[in-house]
């Protein structure tokens, strides 16, 4: 349905209460230049980025060869809503990067932002006309020119001029965005398309309860609706949110994450857990492993009995086996009281062994006998004792080479290795690092008392780009140092989070004139050589090609680092590459 102007109904803004395109500041926040720091290339791990989401470089014959094959398997009508459904999130979630970071922008430079997103992604060349819009009131109405649409230019090159708009996603977009924007449902309309033999698209937005035949198109909007779903929907409130499973994850204590590898390991906590299987948990130390535990252990047949845990690198070596098994009276200088040991304590439970490695030879060959027999002793007991316990193990460790050093068991291995799960590094799964930051920015925010509205785009750069060797323990580390630091009501900047020696990462950005460019506001163009090289593996490797490219300019080489220069100095004093 392609509606002409007449079938509006024009609003009634009171003069002076809207913002118009009148009010647009070229100086004010998000110009252009900061849109486009939020565009990140990271050649080394092959990611890109707008601000914290990954995104995707995509030929447009990609995506035309894409439309034409929905078109033809489901047909224009499920293409179409296909389509305008993923522009409308693509345009809520753009809504809400700029509102979260620049939430004091002028508000007619904040809505422009929309547009310029478009342009910075791609997908149009946008020309504002006309918008007036009040928050408060609910009133909007807008207007603008699309040129070179690839939508357009790939539609006529499939199927020629024809009788209906195909401006699909960028309609969907440009709702989802004003939508967040407003905060209720405003509902855009191509009036004039290239596809249908105009010069160029042009788009008129308005409140959904605004058009006369809404429903026509909201129809688009949803997979599945009744006329009484989407009459109930005009008036409803569009803002993005964490994704259920995030928001649900972080009530429940369980890990949280969207990623692949941790979709993954969530997968197998879930294929094991009604068994009675022994778990071994791998991977650095700081991935959460006791973390994933106590998620087995809570969707177990076992989640109403104990779940006791303990870390075997914490206990002294003479200890660590009545801590184990328990101790009798006597058994040794200081044991006044028989007192049981986490077996026992774990009765019907769950018993999470972390830093297993670190067992003595004696306390492994003891462990082995308890998971074999299902029976253990007190240290100086005689008596044995039946237990029912589910073994759940962790280690940073690879206990293969362990093994192969002599330091432990084989047969302990075998026993422990029935159902392996291994938790990847945080730097591995970065597009969990945005929902990490937004959950224990809540966490310490109420912890400490501290109103906190977010993070400084620079700072989100930073953690996303930054390799975690702490993994997810670090990032907390990191936010809640930051929300102890901050200012109140002031968000989170790169100086509050690095303060002890970490380096955060160096990526690429948009420099002048579209080039690519070494940090944020870098405008020297990088060398070509760069694109394919691995980002160094140590900060003195970092610190010595940045010298290099910046021919040694300290002063220089501390800006592209994101340091000051003598934090730079006193670091390269520190590492011998002051000479």
């Amino acid at each position: 349905m392609n509606p002409k102007p007449s079938r509006l109904r024009l609003s009634q803004l009171r003069p002076g209460s809207a913002r118009t395109i009148a009010d647009l500041d070229s100086s004010a926040s998000p110009t252009l230049t900061e849109l486009s720091e939020t565009l990140r290339f990271s050649p080394g791990d092959g990611r890109i980025w707008i601000e914290d989401q990954r995104a995707l470089l995509l030929r447009s014959a990609t995506y035309g060869m894409l439309r034409r094959e929905l078109v033809a398997s489901v047909g224009p009508a499920q293409a179409r809503s296909l389509f305008t459904r993923v522009g409308y999130n693509a345009g809520a979630r753009d809504a809400g990067l700029v509102r979260r970071n620049w939430p004091d922008s002028n508000p007619a430079n904040a809505f422009e932002a929309g547009p310029r997103m478009h342009a910075l992604e791609g997908m149009v060349r946008p020309q504002s006309l006309r918008f007036e819009f009040d928050i408060a009131r609910g009133e909007f109405y807008s207007e603008h020119l699309w040129f070179d649409s690839v939508e357009d230019d790939e539609h006529i090159a499939a199927f020629g001029i024809g009788s209906e708009s195909a401006c699909w996603m960028l309609v969907g977009y440009a709702s989802g965005y004003a939508s967040a924007f407003m905060g209720k449902r405003v509902l855009y309309r191509e009036v004039e398309c290239r596809s249908l033999g105009h010069e160029a698209c042009r788009i008129v937005g308005r409140p959904a309860d605004q058009w006369d035949d809404a429903e026509e198109d909201l129809r688009y909007f949803e997979p599945v609706a009744s006329a009484q779903d989407v009459r109930r929907r005009l008036q409803v409130a569009t803002r993005p949110v964490l994704p259920e499973a995030v928001t649900r994850a972080e009530r429940e204590g369980e890990p949280i994450g969207i990623s692949a590898a941790i979709s993954a390991a969530r997968h197998l906590i879930e294929r094991v857990a009604p068994t009675q299987a022994t778990v071994l948990f791998t991977g650095a130390s700081g991935v959460g492993k006791e973390l994933f535990a106590r998620t087995l252990h809570r969707i177990s047949p076992r989640h109403d009995q104990p779940f006791i845990a303990l870390n075997c690198a914490a206990i002294p070596d003479a200890l660590v086996e009545a801590e184990i098994f328990g101790v009798e009276r006597g058994a040794y200088t200081g044991a006044t009281a028989s007192r049981p040991g986490r077996f026992e304590r774990a009765q019907r439970g769950t018993l999470f062994l972390d830093e297993i490695a670190s067992l003595s030879l004696a306390a492994q060959g003891k462990l082995l006998r308890a998971l074999q027999e299902r029976v253990i002793e007190r240290v100086g007991g005689t008596r044995e004792i039946t237990v029912d316990v589910r073994v759940v193990a962790a280690s940073n460790m690879d206990l293969r080479q362990e093994v192969a050093a002599g330091r432990f068991r084989q047969d302990l291995l075998f026993r422990l290795n029935v159902f392996p799960i291994t938790l990847p590094p945080l730097k591995e799964r970065r597009d969990d690092i945005p929902l990490l930051m937004e959950a224990f920015l809540r966490r310490y925010g109420a912890q400490h008392g501290r109103r906190v509205p977010g993070f400084t785009p620079q700072a989100v750069r930073a953690l996303v780009q930054y390799d975690f060797p702490g993994n997810v323990r670090e990032l907390q580390n990191l936010v809640e140092r930051a929300v102890i630091l901050v200012d109140p009501d002031e968000p989170i900047d790169v100086h509050h989070l690095f303060r002890s020696g970490e380096m955060p990462g160096v990526t690429l950005a948009l420099g002048a004139g579209g080039r690519l460019v070494q940090g944020a506001k870098d405008t020297a163009p990088v060398d070509s050589k760069a694109l394919s090289a691995a980002a160094p593996d140590t900060p003195a490797q970092q610190y010595a090609q940045v010298l290099r490219e910046t021919r040694y300019n300290v002063a220089e080489a501390a800006r592209r680092l994101g340091l000051t220069r003598p934090q730079l100095a006193y670091r390269l004093r520190k590492l011998g590459l002051d000479k």
